[in-house]
């Protein structure tokens, strides 16, 4: 009896005094990491629903177009910027980093032009004439430059609207006008017309006509309209497409009509780069066979997307590399998002032992503001820290191209500025660096690494370049092969597998060596 009281006392329910330790992320370090990841674009978008959100934040109107004019006047200011120094003697690297960042950012073109639109609209009479106020959007010059041709050029929205452009000016019948109709709508983005022709017409001229459709007007419509530009279009087969360009050609043209028999009879054999065996069949000559390649070559087997309307997206770098006397500098670009300052006149009004809804608002809202200010320069300064490290570890780079790239990965910056490769990866993500080579992304910096004869490294963007200039320099009717750019790669101290190789060269692009063959050096 007394052993079952004891079991029952030790089952009773209890309270533990245990202390342990727990990492959790406040929202203020989750604010942080958050814009630490953001790209140039995103960051603008967060700035802005912000300022919008708390009303102790506004633009900050006055420093930032001065501000802006002397940084863009003095690029080498000490006051933005970061170099590295550059020991001539030693080769080695010196970091002097100045003031590494600004603590806000400028205030963008569009919102200038706002201002100036508001200000000049303020007085104007309802009736008065908008054209002696504002100019004419569009002003075209006899000196206009290559961007300004490039907004007014377009003149249809599509592909297919430029097609239908044509058949408007085009006398047809209307129930030929609709069978074009219908083939224009199944054109392929290529500009290959795919399906049987009575299957295409049969949606758009049922219920409309009585008489069935015959082939011959099937075929007849399409004739017509495979002489639209661009030339090859409403084509059924990459041999009728290249048929239709040849046809378009003047009769006198050099070898016109050796590359129709060939784009027409021996499409395969093209295909299949075997010179010899095509002579034979064709029976021409080696310099008319190489003519007909060539004026085949000339054409575009996919004449739509020579017409495809592709928005060009710009990148705006978020820092800038320059060499000045002899130094490398690294410079934030202060003009990707607007410049921020806290509200004087709703900050004044703050009463500390005030603890009313409205003040306690005031309070939080500010308080909130000086954070979102304190991530923005938190961002700013490892931006540009990383920056610096990828600028020193990679002098290479920069003075001799992607052939002197070092192999880098995440863990070598993070050690140097004692940071998580994680914060390494989220800066590097989505920011771009501008240098005199061009515009990189940061991760493009980072490679892995082969081995070499000396028992050293090599970049994997040092050998992806050395295989360019080896496959740029080759014979054109002997290219080289995946085994022989090997063998090469080895008498240069580097050690990569055939397999590798050609990873690589796939990786750039770059075709095979028997899809390389070309046939004008074969004697």
């Amino acid at each position: 009896m007394s052993e079952y009281i004891l079991d029952t006392l030790s089952m009773r329910p209890g309270l533990q005094l245990k202390i342990s330790q727990q990492l959790t992320m406040t929202p203020q370090l989750q604010q942080a990491i958050k814009l630490l990841q953001l790209s140039t674009i995103e960051l603008h978008q967060e700035i802005i629903e912000q300022v919008y959100s708390n009303p102790l934040l506004e633009m900050d109107d006055d420093n930032n177009s001065a501000t802006n004019t002397e940084q863009r006047q003095d690029s080498s200011a000490p006051n933005d910027t970061a170099a590295v120094d550059l020991n001539t003697d030693d080769g080695n690297l010196r970091q002097t980093a100045v003031d590494a960042t600004d603590k806000a950012v400028t205030e963008s073109e569009s919102e200038l032009d706002d201002t100036w639109q508001t200000e000049k609209s303020q007085d104007l009479p309802v009736d008065a004439n908008w054209d002696e106020v504002y100019s004419p959007t569009m002003q075209v010059s006899s000196g206009a430059s290559e961007s300004d041709w490039e907004q007014i050029y377009t003149v249809t929205e599509s592909f297919q609207d430029h097609l239908k452009w044509q058949l408007n000016l085009t006398p047809f019948s209307d129930r030929d006008r609709e069978i074009a109709e219908a083939y224009i709508d199944s054109i392929s983005p290529s500009g290959f017309i795919s399906g049987d022709l009575a299957d295409i017409a049969s949606s758009a001229i049922s219920g409309n006509a009585q008489d069935p459709v015959e082939e011959d007007e099937l075929v007849a419509v399409l004739r017509r309209l495979q002489q639209f530009d661009p030339p090859g279009v409403f084509a059924r087969d990459i041999s009728e497409c290249l048929n239709i360009q040849l046809q378009q050609l003047s009769l006198d043209t050099p070898y016109r009509n050796h590359a129709i028999r060939l784009a027409s009879e021996f499409l395969q054999d093209i295909a299949s780069i075997d010179l010899t065996h095509l002579a034979k069949k064709t029976r021409y000559s080696q310099e008319d066979l190489q003519g007909g390649l060539r004026l085949i070559r000339s054409l575009n087997p996919r004449p739509g997307e020579t017409l495809t309307v592709n928005q060009a997206e710009y990148i705006v770098p978020d820092a800038y590399v320059e060499k000045i006397s002899g130094r490398w500098q690294v410079r934030l670009n202060d003009g990707n998002a607007p410049r921020l300052k806290i509200n004087d006149l709703y900050s004044n009004l703050i009463k500390r032992s005030d603890d009313s809804k409205q003040n306690q608002f005031l309070k939080d809202n500010l308080a909130e503001a000086k954070w979102f200010l304190r991530s923005l320069e938190s961002r700013n300064d490892t931006l540009m820290r990383v920056s610096i490290s990828i600028v020193e570890l990679q002098q290479g780079f920069l003075d001799h191209g992607p052939i002197a790239m070092k192999p880098m990965v995440l863990s070598d910056i993070a050690i140097k500025l004692d940071l998580h490769e994680s914060t390494i990866s989220r800066v590097t993500t989505n920011k771009y660096l501008a240098t005199p080579r061009g515009i990189f992304e940061l991760k493009y910096f980072f490679s892995s690494h082969v081995s070499t004869v000396g028992g050293g490294e090599c970049s994997s963007t040092a050998v992806c370049a050395i295989l360019k200039v080896l496959i740029s320099t080759e014979k054109t009717s002997k290219p080289l092969s995946d085994n022989k750019l090997m063998v090469l790669l080895e008498e240069q101290g580097i050690h990569v597998a055939r397999r590798t190789v050609a990873k690589y060269r796939e990786g750039m692009g770059i075709p095979s060596s028997s899809q390389r063959k070309r046939f004008e050096n074969v004697n």
